[in-house]
């Protein structure tokens, strides 16, 4: 059972709307939430079941009804004071939160069966969280502030979450109330006592030293090693008890830390499996929320000794968060734990492994730490979804261009049956894969095929997708390469086509493709590899690297110009451009953007730009260049582009994937993105997004609110153009774009 006194997460006023109470549940994750009046009592109890139920039984739904109409009155309760043991009873199969209420009835508290989330400040943790990093400095401020405070500072560049410290009592503490001259006492004892009795922190040095962290941002958290001190923590207001490994056995502390119904990060160092199975039914019984660490005791350990795969017996051991306190040399172990499913890790900070103290020697120095945590963030993203494989954005690119399709290997007419002899197995992977073979024998082809022509997932299809006249408020069209732009143009009522160059189109001779004029607008998109591996960066630090980027844009520049003449309705045809300021496996630093931007503008300045306009293209975090992945820093903040856009006369090309992406990953407002760089918006490139790095998805397959996006582009950019800009959506005559803009016509 778990106590949870943040019933913020939980509560929702009586006069609400169900609409309110919909989104609270959506939010807490909880299922559940508590209806209570002005003065907090408790008045009714809403589930995720109730809402389902009151929303199949109406007419017509008004879910800005107060929500006191769906709430259950006849539900169970217990009073906070009643012992853990007759709170527990109240649980069921049915039941798995308890409100806890005073005297007045007031809503004061919620138990659950088991702990899903646990909160310490701004950081929740979860089996789905990121890994919550403790840098423990414990003593290592050998009874310096300064040091102390310089410990801070360097955990923060380092990347920790958290820094730690120690609290003891010594009079309280120890029998002989402390006393480092004791002669009677042990070899060991007597160290530490003396050690103690130099470096320890008066409680208003330490209380300062949290303080600093919080103006800093960091969280504080502390380890008490007797009543006293829990005392004292506890009414200075820390936010939740790290347990020492010394500790887990002593049930009259944890009984004193667990009465403060905050957080408890236990160690299991030097404890049996039977003690801590103990320690846990304690916990269990006194509703502490609570995490297990496993750690050896041992300075620095043994590898032989650490048995990181007890990490999986702890989970079940206490049905908790699970986490790593590690006393070993190095960070590989540290991190490995991250792949057994620790979601807390703590190793000892030091600046200086020689100083006085067993600490500083198996401490990470502020370098090691850093490493570590850059190692510990890359594998948490590599674990994904645990028994579940997809293919990757990566993958899917690499999957065309080394991939196999299926070909037919002779003419077809449309009405004649397909035959297993007429199909091949060829490279590349632009059409249906080679295992659906069976599902092509025996249909009847509903187009005309020639020699060497893939198939389709549309020739399989009951009911593929098909081009008709599409209506939208503002211009739009599709993209295209020179050889497929005149039928495609031929299909459908597109106000423009927006060419896909590939530097060996700036080869073409383009009146090869073009015999007329075409009444049509145009858009360039400036190919981002050009021979030799040359990714395009005009903000390249590299002179000669970016010297020719510049050229290659100014040879598109004037592929453009030349297109005009086939294009006569565009006056000013923009170019989409990838303008660069990608990095190979680091973001750079925030500091370090302004030079990048200030390259760039050095680049576009040097182009001759007569008669077209270079609108750069907002990029993801994490761009996909030809299979394989990048960091991007250029054109990924809102504001970033606002200020650039504003004070040097640019507009953009807005991809909608991509912001969405960066949305994501930044957990920045989507809706305050598009708001931001609409009003700077030329042109439009819409796809769907999912995670971090799912781009391009067909539209309605991944995350994105289009309702949103069209209310406010009309609203604020209401005669940009765009295109439909989905993977594949070109293969075969367009489909996947014909399936886009059905879908998007439904919202612009």
């Amino acid at each position: 059972m778990i106590i949870d006194r943040d019933i913020k997460k939980y509560s929702i006023f009586s006069e609400d709307s169900i609409l309110q109470a919909l989104e609270k549940i959506s939010k807490n994750k909880k299922g559940i939430v508590f209806a209570i009046g002005d003065s907090g009592v408790l008045e009714g109890v809403i589930t995720d079941g109730d809402l389902r139920r009151w929303l199949a039984a109406q007419a017509s739904i008004d879910l800005h009804q107060p929500v006191s109409l769906v709430a259950n009155v006849d539900y169970n309760f217990c009073f906070e004071k009643e012992s853990p043991e007759k709170i527990t009873e109240s649980f069921s199969e049915r039941i798995e939160f308890v409100p806890l209420v005073d005297s007045h009835h007031r809503l004061v508290a919620v138990a659950s069966k088991k702990a899903q989330i646990i909160t310490i400040d701004k950081h929740e943790i979860s089996a789905d969280s990121s890994v919550f990093i403790i840098a423990e400095i414990g003593n290592n401020h050998n009874g310096s502030t300064e040091l102390a405070k310089e410990l801070i500072d360097r955990a923060i560049w380092a990347g920790a979450d958290c820094v730690k410290f120690q609290m003891r009592d010594m009079e309280t503490l120890y029998k002989n109330e402390g006393n480092a001259d004791d002669s009677s006492e042990d070899l060991g004892s007597q160290y530490v006592l003396d050690l103690l009795s130099r470096v320890q922190l008066e409680q208003e040095q330490l209380f300062g030293l949290f303080d600093y962290c919080r103006e800093k941002g960091i969280v504080p958290l502390c380890t008490p090693w007797d009543a006293v001190s829990v005392e004292r923590l506890d009414k200075y207001g820390i936010q939740a008890f790290k347990v020492a490994s010394a500790d887990i056995t002593n049930h009259d502390l944890l009984t004193a830390i667990a009465k403060k119904n905050k957080p408890m990060i236990c160690s299991t160092g030097m404890s049996t499996e039977r003690e801590i199975q103990a320690s846990v039914r304690l916990l269990r019984i006194m509703g502490a929320q609570y995490v297990l660490m496993h750690c050896n005791s041992t300075y620095p350990a043994p590898y032989k000794d650490i048995q990181l795969n007890f990490i999986k017996r702890l989970r079940e051991i206490g049905n908790c968060i699970v986490g790593y306190s590690g006393h070993e040399r190095g960070i590989n172990v540290a991190i490995a734990a991250v792949a057994h499913g620790a979601k807390v890790i703590e190793k000892h900070f030091t600046l200086d492994k020689t100083m006085e103290g067993s600490d500083h020697k198996v401490s990470l120095l502020p370098e090691e730490f850093k490493n570590m945590v850059l190692g510990i963030r890359e594998v948490e993203q590599a674990m994904g979804i645990f028994n579940r494989r997809h293919v990757s954005q990566g993958e899917m690119i690499n999957r065309e261009s080394l991939g196999k399709s299926l070909v037919i290997n002779c003419d077809l007419k449309a009405g004649e049956i397909i035959t297993a002899d007429v199909i091949e197995v060829r490279s590349p992977g632009k059409g249906v894969s080679p295992y659906r073979k069976k599902e092509l024998i025996g249909k009847i082809t509903r187009r005309d095929f020639k020699k060497n022509d893939f198939f389709y997932p549309a020739d399989i299809e009951d009911n593929p997708v098909k081009p008709r006249n599409y209506h939208f408020r503002r211009p739009f069209g599709v993209p295209v390469r020179y050889h497929d732009a005149m039928r495609i143009a031929g299909m459908t009522n597109v106000d423009l086509l927006e060419f896909h160059l590939s530097y060996k189109d700036l080869e073409q001779s383009i009146q090869d493709f073009f015999p007329d004029p075409l009444p049509l607008g145009f858009v360039v998109h400036c190919p981002e590899l050009f021979s030799n591996d040359h990714i395009l960066d005009l903000c390249s630090k590299k002179e000669t690297y970016r010297k020719r980027s510049v050229m290659e844009v100014q040879r598109v520049i004037g592929i453009t110009r030349e297109l005009k003449q086939y294009f006569p309705n565009t006056k000013k045809p923009c170019i989409v451009l990838n303008a660069g300021g990608f990095s190979m496996d680091a973001f750079i630093s925030p500091s370090e953007k302004g030079k990048y931007y200030t390259v760039l503008l050095e680049s576009l300045s040097s182009l001759d730009t007569e008669g077209v306009e270079i609108i750069p293209q907002t990029m993801p975090p994490f761009p996909w260049h030809f299979g394989g992945q990048r960091y991007h820093n250029l054109f990924v903040d809102p504001d970033e582009l606002v200020n650039f856009c504003g004070d040097n006369k640019f507009r953009i090309c807005l991809d909608v994937s991509h912001s969405k992406l960066a949305c994501n990953y930044y957990k920045w407002s989507f809706s305050k993105f598009i708001n931001k760089a609409a009003p700077f918006t030329a042109h439009i490139h819409m796809g769907d997004a999912s995670g971090v790095d799912g781009e391009g998805l067909q539209i309605g397959e991944g995350d994105i609110d289009f309702a949103m996006v069209a209310e406010v582009l009309d609203r604020t950019s209401p005669s940009a153009s765009f295109i439909p800009e989905v993977w594949q959506g070109h293969k075969n005559d367009g489909a996947g774009f014909w399936q886009a803009l059905e879908r998007l016509e439904a919202w612009f």
